[in-house]
């Protein structure tokens, strides 16, 4: 903690000696938000994905950002971002007898442009990390990579007016951070083994005015050594059992990668039409796969397609539709996965409660997956009567392409919550509707209180795929199953606090 707390009073200082020089200029942003934030029968039980232990139902939390930039001119700069991320109060570093804050860095990089152009931009540093996507403010940001940070350089060149090409590569994964310029590793061994996970990505957005259309490319090589299983993704309550394995290998190669290298990639396009206005129509398309060299049951290949439309003629709401379609496990496990492989998503209609879609405050989501599973929303958003008070409401509904045979049979060897989750994954027997209503009132300009309220229902939930013995809960009597309990009542969630914005 001493460490940090020099760091941060050496950038203060290094912040005010900058000001004093003509030739460089520093700007600060952030935001601070603390909220309380309260579940009733999450994960449809009040389990947790195992089913080993209860869940606590209220928690405060708190996170800060801070973003520093270093301007020397119009051509090049340096961003500094730093946070204290998700805390909650008599937990991690808020307890009482620890009250310091964990903070970290979430983004550093540099930005310049080439000496004697405008046109070529190079990023290059720990910065964040999105695939396309048609429409941000409907979809939030990628199925397959998106809202995330990561270590990356990345060159952009405007070809013309309407045409760019952004290139990029980024190391999501290591498995050599401990390793010094004498090649051995933290535990003196010299064999170097493949533990990366690297992406390649290529996208050309072209755009005119009423319509653009972005195409894009990635190609991924992961390493066998990777920590696939032990790199948690999201920010769900509901995730703790979600990791890299889950999002990029099959239910038969979970347990592991057995080439030293394999290759993934994705290739998709993003439509935005809005020559039209106030009707405007979004879309996207998009197919990835991984593993096609390796042993039949590890490869895991598919696609995803979603719509969306909204009217901004109102002055009091913006209605918006959206729909969406993914493919799913076919009967086989030994075939492989039909589902398209993802890295960290980031999707959800209209701020959701089903989905991961940029809520104002973290653990908020009821962490659907929409991988494997297909639907629609219906939302009503920036709804505003009176000044300085909006709100939103949304529908959404959700059923799975998954046969329930493939998901028995991987929880028959993993056990249910260990690869596949009750609720989050579907089958096409199984749909989940959810509905929430946002709320917030901007006290000031820049400090908002917020109020999400959130609930949603499991239909049909299969005992025959999610009460199988290893999926038992180890607590617990044996006729408190997975779906007994989900059937005592619905997933509710209500988040309250305060947003300031500087």
């Amino acid at each position: 903690m001493k460490r940090i707390t020099l760091l941060l009073v050496a950038l203060m200082l290094f912040g005010c000696a900058a000001t004093s020089f003509a030739a460089t200029e520093v700007k600060m942003s952030g935001d601070a938000r603390i909220w309380a934030n309260w579940w009733d029968n999450i994960n449809y039980t009040g389990w947790n994905a195992q089913g080993t232990k209860t869940h606590d139902s209220l928690t405060i939390f708190e996170r800060f950002r801070l973003r520093t930039d270093f301007i020397a001119n119009e051509g090049l700069k340096f961003r500094l971002g730093i946070r204290v991320n998700n805390k909650a109060w008599g937990a991690d570093t808020f307890t009482v007898d620890n009250p310091q804050a964990s903070i970290d860095v979430y983004q550093a990089y540099l930005q310049f442009k080439w000496p004697g152009t405008d046109s070529v931009e190079f990023t290059v540093g720990y910065q964040d990390l999105d695939l396309p996507i048609s429409a941000p403010g409907i979809f939030n940001s990628s199925p397959i990579l998106g809202s995330t940070q990561g270590g990356a350089a990345v060159v952009s060149a405007a070809v013309s007016d309407n045409f760019k090409a952004v290139a990029g590569f980024t190391r999501l994964l290591s498995g050599d951070i401990n390793r010094t310029n004498t090649g051995f590793d933290a535990s003196g061994n010299t064999t170097q083994t493949a533990s990366d996970l690297d992406a390649y990505f290529l996208v050309l957005p072209i755009t005119f005015d009423g319509f653009s259309f972005t195409p894009w490319g990635v190609i991924g090589v992961a390493g066998r050594e990777a920590a696939y299983t032990s790199v948690g993704i999201g920010s769900s309550p509901r995730s703790d059992n979600q990791n890299l394995a889950n999002n990029l290998l099959s239910a038969g190669a979970v347990n592991g990668i057995r080439h030293g290298l394999n290759t993934y990639w994705w290739v998709g396009g993003a439509v935005a039409v809005t020559a039209l206005d106030p009707f405007k129509f979004y879309g996207d398309i998009m197919y990835g796969s991984g593993m096609e060299d390796g042993y039949k049951a590890s490869k895991r290949a598919g696609w995803f397609l979603d719509l969306a439309a909204e009217y901004t003629g109102l002055d009091v709401m913006t209605p918006q539709i959206a729909f969406w379609y993914s493919s799913g496990e076919d009967k086989s496990t030994t075939n492989g996965s039909e589902r398209m492989p993802v890295i960290r998503p980031a999707w959800g209609p209209s701020t959701s409660f089903l989905f991961d879609s940029n809520q104002a405050f973290g653990n908020t989501y009821a962490g659907t997956n929409v991988v494997g599973s297909w639907g629609f929303s219906l939302s009503l958003n920036k709804i505003s009567f009176v000044q300085d008070l909006t709100h939103r409401l949304t529908f959404a509904f959700a059923q799975g392409t998954n046969t329930p045979r493939a998901l028995r049979n991987a929880n028959l060897v993993w056990g249910a919550g260990n690869y596949f989750q009750m609720g989050r994954d579907l089958t096409t027997n199984e749909y989940v509707i959810g509905v929430n209503l946002d709320n917030q009132y901007n006290i000031y300009e820049n400090l908002a209180a917020i109020l999400d309220i959130g609930w949603s229902h499991l239909y049909n939930e299969q005992g025959s795929v999610w009460n199988v013995p290893r999926a038992l809960p180890t607590w617990s009597s044996s006729s408190s199953t997975f779906t007994h309990r989900a059937n005592q009542g619905d997933m509710w969630n209500v988040a309250f606090g305060l947003q300031y914005k500087f």
